[in-house]
């Protein structure tokens, strides 16, 4: 009989996980969207009992997964055996003693998984999850940033889809003065701001030496990110709503074109609650660049799933792993999952189903090569100072160039917090 208890109440996390060792269920956190690649191990696995606990998988920077685990380590007992989390980087404090207590995330590559399965990944995935030559978890999908472009109300208007920057400004300008209304996305949100412009500008302002961390507002590449949004905000073609609320579904047949992750594709452009987009209107297109730099691009998110140190039940939390990560019909759930095979199939089903115009498979593999490795993964996240500083700073009509410094001394102010000595 299969085995599937969901709750979301402590006392019932701390049971479950105490319970283990008795029952061999393996008990996984996980959030809503996790929920159906769950069910579906559990429906090809009938002999691994689970006990699905769902929270919000860290979203939005909670912080949700470490302060649950740093109850469980207080409590001496309550740990799950899986964890997903949306963010990529709580291997800074996942793989390290808290206080005492074991590091929560047990080691992958010193024989807890085969090598030839973690070599499955495609190359640079578990780099986020990597701490001194030992990874500590298994990226659930890929999120770089590409351009998203409705190649119907571009033809229609006589627009060309912009391939830098610069371009994207200017089309900006075009929709502003003849098709007012009319916009190319939006940073209500706390990820956009950070992922989608600042790290696609190569913006030295979240990044990682050691121990060390740095950002710096002031430089040219964020100056010029800053001042890009600045306009795009004072025309109008970029807006302060939420990709997910009221406002721009409310408006979404307007958005002509946005920068955004791969995710979009299923969670935006093919949403009945989001954009849902129209089969053949919409192109993925390679990532934007600035006219005077790389050709690399931003990541949003991606998720990752950790196995517990405390885990009694090994065996089925490999078989688990392998499964999520992997198998065809559920890795990645939605997104361009992270283990290659599976990322081929999903490239292929895509482009097979003729919904988006264009060469879709390149332009997500174009993006999926050029992320910029000049981000940081340290023990906290932009969007917390983003969401405290920007978005309502923005909201008061404040320009995100009055607000840089701000940002980056809230960016600072945690770094110390957790440890990190600030340059």
């Amino acid at each position: 009989m299969n085995l599937l208890r969901t709750t979301v109440a402590l006392s019932a996390i701390l049971v479950a996980g105490a319970a283990l060792a008795q029952d061999g269920a393996i008990t996984v956190w996980a959030d809503a969207t996790r929920q159906p690649a769950v069910e579906a191990f559990i429906a090809a696995h009938p002999e691994v009992p689970v006990n699905l606990v769902l929270d919000d998988g860290s979203s939005g920077a909670s912080g949700t997964f470490q302060t649950k685990i740093s109850l469980a380590d207080q409590a001496n007992e309550g740990w799950p055996d899986v964890v997903f989390s949306t963010q990529n980087n709580d291997a800074a404090w996942a793989a390290r003693e808290n206080n005492g207590a074991q590091a929560f995330a047990q080691v992958l590559n010193e024989g807890f998984l085969d090598q030839a399965f973690l070599d499955g990944f495609t190359p640079g995935a578990l780099d986020p999850v990597t701490v001194d030559g030992k990874v500590y978890g298994l990226r659930n999908d890929l999120a770089p940033v590409l351009f998203w472009y409705n190649k119907t109300l571009l033809d229609s208007f006589g627009y060309a889809a912009p391939t830098t920057w610069e371009d994207y400004q200017a089309l900006g300008d075009k929709l502003a003065a003849d098709h007012p209304g009319y916009f190319l996305g939006a940073i209500g949100d706390a990820f956009p701001g950070p992922y989608v412009y600042y790290w696609s500008g190569e913006a030295p302002i979240f990044q990682v030496e050691g121990e060390s961390f740095k950002s710096d507002t002031s430089a040219p590449n964020s100056a010029k990110v800053s001042a890009l949004i600045d306009h795009m905000v004072a025309n109008k073609t970029l807006t302060l709503d939420s990709l997910f609320g009221a406002n721009f579904v409310a408006t979404a047949d307007k958005l002509v074109a946005i920068p955004g992750a791969a995710w979009y594709a299923g969670a935006l452009f093919q949403n009945p609650g989001g954009v849902n987009a129209k089969a053949g209107d919409w192109v993925a297109a390679p990532p934007l660049k600035w006219a005077d730099g790389a050709a690399v691009t931003g990541n949003v998110g991606g998720g990752v799933w950790y196995a517990s140190s405390h885990t009694q039940n090994p065996e089925a939390v490999k078989t688990f792993l392998k499964f999520v990560t992997s198998d065809t019909k559920v890795a990645g759930t939605g997104g361009l999952p992270a283990y290659q095979a599976a990322a081929d199939a999903w490239l292929d089903a895509q482009a097979a189903s003729g919904f988006y115009a264009g060469d879709f498979k390149a332009a997500i593999q174009a993006a999926a090569s050029s992320v910029w490795n000049g981000w940081g993964y340290p023990n906290f996240s932009p969007e917390t100072a983003w969401a405290k500083i920007v978005t309502p700073g923005l909201a008061a009509g404040k320009t995100m160039t009055d607000l840089a410094a701000d940002w980056q001394q809230e960016m600072k102010n945690e770094a110390q917090v957790v440890g990190y000595t600030v340059e």
